[in-house]
């Protein structure tokens, strides 16, 4: 309504059709803006009956007085000017109740024969509009500050031309940019997204409302004037107003470059991994803590008869000798417990022969933070170095069987000739004579010492178990030690019981013991025999003052064919199955022998025996 024409139109006319006016209407006539009609939308926008009809504006309306629109409409009526009004804040009571209103509304001048009579109203009350707007404009100013703050990158981009409204500190510095970009076309501030096809998805979402969520998305961008390749997690969400209409998309995205790369990292080094498995001629397997192998090569597959999808399903019970059974579950159980190296020989079942072949199982925790991943392992095929072995102790027993005749004649000969050359005076050559015996007595020790494992490897040693009183057995051999060594052997004992075992193979341990302390300890003077027990047990003790050893070899000491050396490995002779032999002898007697020693102050040997009641 541009200009109202009053000619000729009678008042009554003119109130009919205000009020069946669709719209709030109403006239201001004369300087004094007086309420001439006033249809019901119009009264009831400002809150008031028909009863303001007739009166001056600001007599209907009072709360106004000190408002815009007065002065709005006096310019109105003196200039002929139309005045349009866009969400604009009144202050209208209603119910005696000040109320915030807001209005879109057209103030048009009156004409009567070319005179300014009045003004026309025409209005439209916007406030539940505003005040939505108002409330999503402070939910996006709160959002915009909880997301400046957020550690994702954050993005606001707006209208189909993608304006970046809003980016935090991260989506910035992912970026490469600073904050001059905000305000500028997204192609714009980054125009190396030309030919990738965020663009192109940004623009779609306008169109279909339908977010987008991406994975791990490869994103190219220029980071300190450099192209760089980037991977993010990042989602699109389209944001509307409160009409339901799209107006801005919200980008939210995570930085998981490292990841994907350390994850193609390890799917190159497990590529790697796999073909260095296929290239080594071990078996070479992986498995969880408990056991159950997860991954193995070839080798293995080809040996067991399975495949990938079945070497899980493996039942260990049935492949493993069952000889080597319960000792392949005990030793994997301690090693598992304590997260340690795995190591040991066993037999498994080759599918394709039905016959069981001697491997050599070693492996490896693998531990993240202390905190276990899963065991790496190999099997190495040594059926035919056992086959070696078995012959070797075979040609050693035999061997040594027969050198012992003519040792015991070579000794018997000695001693005769060390007797009839101290009768004929000549203690020169008696001395020689004594010494040759010596030596046979050494080279005699060291035939029983391989005469002993290869009974023991075979299985053939023997034991004349019976009951005897341990303390007694420990205090003779001791008094024989002492009279061949000038180390002082001190000892302590208490009365422990009696054992059930072979006296003279548990004397064959005490004797291996002591002699090695004298021998590892050169320098020092003494050594300490110590035998108590706690009611179950016997333990027998020996300490020395000499060499020591590292704490990771005192766990070797008890393997067959392994010697302790010091600066010189001439120092200490032997062919170091002493303590091989003294473990299978305490073991096969269901004792303990174990040792603590520190590199440098010495070691300490013990093992214990079970007491029995007689």
């Amino acid at each position: 309504m541009k200009n109202f024409l009053l000619n000729n139109v009678s008042l009554d006319s003119l109130t009919t059709l205000f009020s069946q006016a669709p719209v709030a209407l109403a006239m201001l006539m004369g300087k004094d803006q007086v309420v001439e009609i006033a249809n019901r939308q119009i009264l009831d926008l400002w809150g008031k009956d028909e009863s303001v009809i007739g009166l001056p504006l600001l007599q209907a309306l009072p709360e106004i007085k000190d408002q815009e629109f007065p002065n709005i409409l006096k310019g109105v009526y003196n200039t002929g000017i139309t005045y349009k009004g866009n969400s604009v804040l009144a202050m209208i009571e209603k119910n005696g109740i000040l109320n915030e209103c807001y209005f879109d509304f057209v103030y048009s001048p009156i004409f009567n024969n070319n005179t300014i009579n009045g003004v026309s109203v025409v209005a439209t009350e916007v406030t539940e509009k505003v005040l939505s707007e108002k409330k999503l404009k402070e939910s996006e100013i709160r959002f915009k500050e909880l997301m400046e703050i957020s550690d994702y990158s954050t993005g606001i981009y707006v209208g189909e031309d993608l304006i970046i409204d809003f980016a935090n500190d991260q989506m910035i510095k992912t970026w490469g940019k600073d904050k001059s970009v905000i305000g500028k076309p997204l192609e714009e501030a980054l125009p190396e997204l030309k030919g990738q096809p965020f663009i192109g998805i940004l623009q779609n979402i306008f169109k279909t409302g339908v977010p987008y969520v991406a994975q791990e998305d490869k994103v190219d961008l220029v980071v300190d004037g450099v192209l760089q390749t980037y991977y993010y997690n990042f989602s699109y969400k389209p944001l509307r107003d409160v009409s339901g209409n799209i107006y801005a998309i919200m980008n939210v995205a995570m930085n998981v470059t490292e990841l994907v790369e350390a994850r193609k990292r390890a799917e190159a080094s497990e590529v790697e991994y796999r073909n260095l498995a296929e290239a080594m001629p071990q078996m070479v397997w992986t498995a969880g803590i408990d056991g159950a192998i997860d991954f193995c090569n070839n080798n293995m597959m080809d040996l067991l008869g399975c495949s990938e999808q079945t070497i899980g399903q493996l039942n260990f019970k049935e492949i493993v000798h069952p000889v080597d059974y319960m000792k392949l579950v005990d030793a994997w159980i301690k090693a598992a417990e304590k997260n340690t190296y795995f190591e040991m020989e066993f037999r498994l079942k080759d599918i394709r022969t039905s016959e069981y072949r001697w491997f050599l199982s070693r492996a490896t925790p693998v531990l993240d933070k202390d905190k276990f991943v899963k065991w790496i392992g190999t099997c190495t095929d040594i059926n035919e170095f056992k086959n070696l072995v078995s012959q070797k102790d075979t040609f050693l027993g035999i061997a040594s069987h027969e050198l012992k005749t003519p040792l015991t004649s070579l000794k018997l000969y000695a001693q005769v000739l060390e007797r009839m050359l101290k009768k004929t005076g000549d203690e020169k050559n008696a001395q020689f004579a004594k010494k040759m015996d010596l030596q046979v007595i050494k080279l005699t020790s060291l035939i029983g010492d391989l005469l002993d494992v290869t009974k023991i490897n075979s299985g053939k040693i023997h034991l004349n178990q019976d009951v005897f009183d341990f303390e007694q057995l420990v205090v003779e051999t001791v008094e024989e030690m002492q009279m061949s060594t000038m180390h002082k052997i001190e000892i302590v004992t208490e009365h422990v019981g009696t054992v059930f075992a072979d006296r003279e193979r548990i004397s064959q341990v005490i004797t291996n013991l002591i002699s090695n302390a004298i021998k590892y300890s050169p320098e020092a003077e003494r050594i300490v025999i110590n035998v108590k027990g706690d009611g179950k047990n016997t333990v027998f003790t020996v300490q020395d003052f000499g060499i020591g050893m590292p704490e990771e070899n005192k766990d070797r000491v008890f393997e067959q064919y392994y010697r302790v050396s010091g600066d010189e490995q001439s120092t200490f002779p032997g062919l170091g199955l002493g303590l091989y032999i003294a473990a299978q002898i305490v073991e096969r007697s269901h004792g303990k022998i174990w040792v603590n020693s520190v590199l440098g102050k010495g070691s300490t040997f013990s093992f214990s025996l079970p007491v029995v009641k007689i």
